[in-house]
């Protein structure tokens, strides 16, 4: 397949975000205020926090940035489409068009989706097509869609590409893939309007720099990171890993970690080569190629920052994979954009952000 080549010098101006309260939202949003966009912010703040929105501005702020605040934040939810058409009818009074969409609103515990399905389908996917509803009322026909890698059988120690075979094993995942097939059958229904990229998630982890911005999960967190950050501030006794006697060097799960911030950047560079690009409809992994274990993390985690963890190891848990690991080199050839944090850097900002905030926003 061909690609256009991106115009360094173009900038999308006006942009909403839906979810952008939440844990990846809030670290793009900061990361488009920076280039200089407008944001027109969707959420709920169901399962985020309004005070993620103050810090961005905060650091925003700090950095002397145009002391002028290019956001504004609309709160609601996307399965009440009067009131997404509402945002965009505000935005249209203003003279102004958007030019695209970055869509991470929805529930993403896999946990509660096991127990919840009709919740999750409700929310995420007839949020999504209320969305493109819209969307389409307005001519506005450019989304990044925020997938994940549970889209994926995982069954093999090999890389998994954009082409390995789909299998959603729980709820949530199940919600990622039929939004994906959504976007496709749209795409299919006018070849010369739409434009879609599905940017599947393989481990998001760390914080903002600063401190200020990080991940404030709900609920008992299920992710290894969230857990190990808690059990260094001693909020629980023990490091719990699920398995040690896996197929892998050290017995441990293999993971693909990915710094939020350079996720964020990757968000921005995917609009920027929408815009630019013919109609089209195509699916990224987003991760670093770079698989790191369980353990590998826990003993990065207290190298960096001169802790020591308390942990056991547990049974393995039902639907988990010894090796999920993502090939990213056709994201990083398409786009030009490499990750450029380390591990040691996603666990020492993570780290900062949880001593800065013991108990969340």
């Amino acid at each position: 397949m061909n690609y256009v080549h991106l115009l360094d010098n173009y900038h999308v101006k006006n942009i909403i975000v839906t979810g952008g309260g939440g844990f990846i939202g809030s670290h793009t949003c900061l990361a488009l205020l920076e280039k200089g966009y407008n944001l027109f912010v969707i959420d709920s703040f169901e399962n985020s926090s309004l005070k993620s929105i103050d810090r961005l501005l905060e650091i925003y702020k700090s950095k002397k940035y145009n002391p002028k605040i290019n956001l504004k934040l609309f709160r609601g939810s996307l399965c009440n489409k009067e009131f997404i058409k509402g945002v965009f009818e505000t935005v249209k009074k203003e003279k102004k068009e958007i030019d695209g969409v970055i869509h991470f609103a929805g529930l993403k515990a896999v946990a509660e989706s096991i127990l919840k399905p009709l919740l999750y389908w409700r929310n995420n996917l007839i949020g999504t097509i209320n969305l493109l509803d819209i969307m389409e009322e307005f001519n506005c026909y450019n989304l990044v869609f925020s997938s994940s890698a549970t889209v994926y059988q995982s069954k093999n120690n090999f890389l998994l590409k954009e082409s390995s075979e789909l299998g959603p094993i729980n709820p949530y995942g199940n919600t990622k893939y039929t939004i994906e097939v959504i976007l496709k059958d749209l795409f299919k229904s006018s070849f010369t309007k739409w434009k879609f990229a599905s940017l599947r998630y393989f481990n998001p982890i760390g914080a903002h720099e600063s401190g200020l911005l990080g991940e404030d999960p709900k609920d008992i967190p299920n992710n290894i990171f969230p857990l190990i950050i808690n059990t260094a501030l001693g909020l629980q006794k023990e490091l719990k890993i699920y398995g040690n006697d896996w197929p892998t060097p050290d017995g441990t799960p293999i993971r693909d970690y990915i710094h939020v911030m350079d996720l964020a950047d990757s968000h921005i560079k995917v609009l920027e080569f929408l815009i630019n690009s013919k109609s089209i409809c195509i699916e990224f992994n987003v991760g670093t190629g770079v698989g790191t274990s369980v353990l590998d993390l826990l003993k990065t985690f207290e190298r960096v920052n001169n802790i020591k963890l308390p942990y056991s190891f547990d049974k393995r848990r039902v639907g988990d994979a010894s090796y999920v690991v993502a090939d990213n080199s056709l994201f990083t050839s398409t786009m030009n954009i490499y990750p450029r944090r380390t591990i040691e850097d996603m666990c020492r900002d993570g780290w900062k952000w949880k001593r800065l905030n013991p108990h969340g926003y």
